[in-house]
């Protein structure tokens, strides 16, 4: 899964730190979800989607990359 929680992120000055505060974890999962290494289960996605005032499908999609 893709996602441009980076870029989210960033839009509104946050760090990773502040970010996983926000949502209440570590900042290596916001690292790990943002490189694509690890997808949130959907109560985390919920509540990223919640923090950027956004739906879940507007912060994370299919992988655009070809297997």
């Amino acid at each position: 899964m893709d996602n441009d929680l980076a870029a989210r992120r960033a839009e509104r000055g946050w760090s990773q730190a502040r970010l996983a505060e926000e949502l209440g974890v570590s900042r290596q999962t916001v690292i790990s979800i943002e490189r694509g290494r690890f997808d949130p289960s959907l109560p985390l996605a919920f509540r990223v989607a919640r923090t950027f005032g956004c739906q879940v499908e507007d912060v994370f999609y299919p992988d655009t990359a070809e297997d």
